[in-house]
């Protein structure tokens, strides 16, 4: 079977389809036929680019996502009787890089859709080589509100742009807030909060607002601390903590040295679990990392091996078989998602013609591995019961995770370490 997937240093050379080859073969090898039919022209594959950070670990989950969605699609015998053929293309971490990519996918090779953008940087200096292009962009890794702003602002412009994923980052601090306020006051009566975070903008914008509704649901903060994120010494942090008598540490890292923070945490005996956001933690091999460190931390995230939907096993057990890797990382189950998004707005829609794949794009309800995708009037994606969520997930014995919140997406209970038990 030839590849569907070439990067954009490869030869454009057209593939030999299958079944070509096999009439090809039967031809050289029929020695009782004079001449063999002639062949019909194969038509061309739709072209799916997939920007992304090829240097990181989710750039390759991203292509590996796209190329599985890619060959289940391809195996059924494509859309509209044409295969599917992912090109790759590194758009690195600089957003200049990611412009000029996206300009050789649009202008040059001339793809029929885009899936991927690895951060909300990249893909806001994207936005405009997309809306020039008039193709389907939809996004997986950004999660800046004004990525679809634009769609908002200037519909006619950027109505081809969808973010599938990640939900964007007010849904997410939204979520936030209610698992502070549902599970870690509400359930598990922890009152005296830590809010401790890296020195970024994000972090410094969002910790007043933690505070102030973390008060409102009955909490008191009685410690609010930011460091740089190269710091790897946390034994000054750690004793701040523990001399505030916090019950519960709420964590914002992106780029923070997890590894040493939890591991230093479990040295420090503090008594005060943690949880919250940590990039580095969500990562499906961190707790071999940490060599079971982690133990009773809490974690947002997206990508978790439980029965969010009836897809979620299936497309971990899959992305693990065909990759060797512990699991995918969250944008992998947005590349998979947008694949099929994309090829069911075509089904319906009979052509691959941007006007009429916006339409069908628009009225998107899709089962998707973390929820059902749905777009709202500005091309985001839903969030809510049933629909795309950030996910709090706990590391229990064995680095089995366990989701605690949303709710109704529970599938264990919740665990405390008996050295952060309350007494």
């Amino acid at each position: 079977m030839p590849s569907s997937r070439r990067n954009l240093t490869q030869t454009s050379t057209p593939l030999i389809s299958p079944l070509r080859r096999r009439l090809l073969a039967g031809a050289a090898a029929g020695a009782s036929l004079v001449a063999a039919a002639p062949l019909r022209a194969q038509p061309q594959p739709i072209r799916v680019g997939v920007p992304t950070a090829l240097n990181t670990a989710a750039g390759r989950d991203t292509v590996d996502a796209v190329q599985m969605a890619i060959d289940e699609i391809n195996v059924q015998g494509g859309l509209l009787g044409r295969q599917l053929e992912a090109v790759v293309a590194d758009e690195t971490l600089d957003p200049a890089t990611g412009a000029a990519v996206m300009r050789t996918l649009t202008a040059e090779t001339k793809v029929d859709v885009l899936i991927g953008g690895h951060t909300s940087g990249i893909t806001l200096a994207q936005l405009p080589e997309v809306a020039d292009a008039a193709i389907p962009y939809l996004s997986i890794g950004g999660a800046s509100p004004a990525i679809t702003q634009r769609v908002l602002e200037d519909y006619e412009r950027f109505k081809y742009v969808f973010r599938v994923h990640p939900i964007n980052a007010g849904h997410q601090a939204r979520a936030l807030m209610e698992f502070i306020a549902g599970f870690v006051v509400g359930e598990m009566r922890y009152t005296r909060l830590a809010l401790v975070g890296e020195d970024a903008g994000w972090v410094r914008e969002l910790l007043p607002i933690l505070s102030r509704n973390a008060t409102a649901a009955g909490a008191e903060v009685r410690l609010t601390e930011v460091f740089d994120d190269a710091t790897t010494d946390f034994a000054p942090l750690l004793a701040k903590i523990h001399g505030s008598a916090a019950h519960f540490v709420v964590t914002l890292f992106a780029q923070a040295a997890s590894e040493a923070f939890v591991s230093q945490w479990v040295a420090s005996g503090v008594p005060a679990l943690i949880g919250g956001i940590d990039a580095r933690s969500a990562e499906a091999d961190f707790y071999a990392r940490v060599q079971g460190d982690a133990l009773g931390q809490i974690v947002a995230g997206f990508a978790v091996r439980a029965p969010i939907t009836t897809h979620t096993l299936p497309f971990w057990d899959a992305f693990v078989a065909r990759t060797g890797r512990s699991g995918p990382s969250h944008i992998a189950l947005g590349a998979y998602d947008a694949m099929h998004v994309y090829a069911a707005a075509v089904q319906r829609a009979g052509t691959t013609a941007a006007p009429a794949l916006v339409a069908e794009l628009e009225k998107t309800d899709h089962p998707g591995v973390n929820g059902r995708i749905q777009f709202d009037e500005h091309h985001d994606v839903r969030v809510g019961p049933g629909l795309s969520n950030l996910l709090f997930v706990q590391w229990q014995e064995k680095g089995e995770r366990v989701v605690l919140w949303p709710r109704e997406l529970r599938n264990g209970k919740p665990f405390v370490p008996p050295v952060r038990r309350r007494p």
